[in-house]
């Protein structure tokens, strides 16, 4: 409830008004990662909920954008991104896949890899049409699907491995499901997606004649086996929406630089819903970007070296503590189960956790379309340096009891 005064009204005279939203999103709070954000500023918890790093990204790619912004550049960029940002983007796609794309016709530039999300799903998407998500999934693409009107149908990657239920997929795909929408690295899981997994998935797509959107923002966060793209999968470039960004690879999620490659029967309903969410994002974080993504292959091999020490870091304390943990391949995210605790649920440990141990983690519930289905389990995150990670171990291993 909000509320207003006015100059007609005494101090302690306030009108309340009921807070109002779309009917399409009134099924949607403030997401769990600002409350459970905002519980730990309160209480002076360590963080390790939300995934944004506590470090900086590389100087050179900040350097590249403030010589950006003293060149002048900040005006409008063109809409669909930066010239150089484009081919930067095709470059590091064509290194990293083997696929050859259009900078011009084939990528568009947005804000963030949500953004981008948002293009596809009300760019291609009709309200009725079906969109199928593996559970558990980012809290964004259940909103967007919302507000495209589609029908949302999940499938649920089960622990300890969290496998592609093919014979699920087969039985929930019918003549109206439109796309499936798939995240590898998986967050919040941490799963990769299998060759094989992606094969059937592909298979299943063409006999169907279904549209993929794949979310890939951890691609540089693989650590045990390779990540691969379905769109190199054949007869599936022409039915994928690939999605990207800056923020996770380089540590700059405040950037908000993100993208969509497609081809252009795709694009074209990408870019209309783009030119009216955003038109365009920021010229100087854009240039800044092209820089980052000419990147030496050396930053990644240590980008992902760091990553493994943290997660090990962080997989070894909660095992110590007496979590089950549950294995990462991708990402920077550990699901654990936090059933030897006694508490009710996953939100009522992570309240408990955060107010009482001071350690912030993300209840897992809300990653599903049933909260049922994911009460048992919790998130951390291991983007952040070393000491803040060991940190927070040892304040669980000091006051969290079974």
């Amino acid at each position: 409830m909000s509320i207003v005064s006015t100059e007609n009204e005494t101090t302690s005279e306030k009108i309340r008004h009921p807070l109002q939203v779309a009917k399409q999103l009134e099924q949607f709070k403030t997401t769990i990662f600002t409350q459970m954000s905002m519980l730990a500023i309160t209480h002076g918890a360590i963080n390790l909920g939300q995934g944004f790093p506590n470090f900086d990204g590389p100087e050179f790619v900040k350097e590249a954008a403030i010589q950006a912004i003293r060149d002048g550049n900040n005006q409008y960029a063109r809409g669909f991104g930066v010239p150089d940002l484009n081919i930067a983007i095709a470059e590091r796609f064509k290194k990293d896949t083997g696929l050859i794309v259009d900078p011009d016709n084939e990528i568009t530039v947005t804000s963030g890899c949500t953004e981008a999300i948002a293009a596809t799903v009300l760019g291609l998407i009709n309200p009725g049409e079906e969109v199928i998500l593996f559970a558990p999934f980012y809290d964004s693409y259940g909103a967007t699907l919302s507000m495209a009107g589609a029908n949302i149908k999940s499938i649920t990657l089960r622990p300890p491995d969290f496998a592609v239920p093919i014979d699920d997929l087969k039985s929930t795909i019918s003549k109206n499901t439109r796309a499936i929408l798939i995240n590898t690295p998986h967050n919040p899981t941490g799963k990769m997606f299998t060759r094989e997994e992606l094969d059937s998935v592909a298979s299943l797509c063409i006999e169907n004649d279904v549209l993929v959107f794949t979310d890939e923002v951890y691609h540089k966060l693989a650590f045990d086996m390779e990540h691969i793209s379905i769109a190199t999968l054949p007869g599936m470039f022409e039915r994928t929406v690939t999605m990207n960004s800056l923020g996770k690879s380089f540590s700059l999620t405040g950037w908000k630089v993100g993208w969509a490659i497609a081809p252009p029967h795709l694009m074209w309903g990408v870019r209309q819903a783009h030119t009216y969410i955003a038109f365009s994002i920021s010229h100087p974080l854009q240039c800044g970007a092209a820089a980052a993504l000419r990147a030496p292959d050396s930053y990644y091999v240590e980008l992902k070296r760091d990553y493994i020490a943290k997660r090990a870091i962080l997989v070894e304390g909660l095992k110590a503590v007496g979590f089950k943990v549950f294995p990462t391949n991708g990402t920077f995210f550990v699901l654990a189960d936090h059933t030897p605790f006694g508490h009710e649920n996953d939100v009522a440990f992570c309240e408990y956790l955060i107010k009482e141990i001071g350690v912030a983690a993300i209840p897992l519930s809300v990653f599903y379309l049933n909260p049922e289905e994911g009460k048992n389990l919790v998130r951390f995150t291991f983007c952040k340096d070393e000491e803040t990670i060991k940190a927070a171990v040892e304040r669980m291993k000091e006051k969290l009891s079974k």
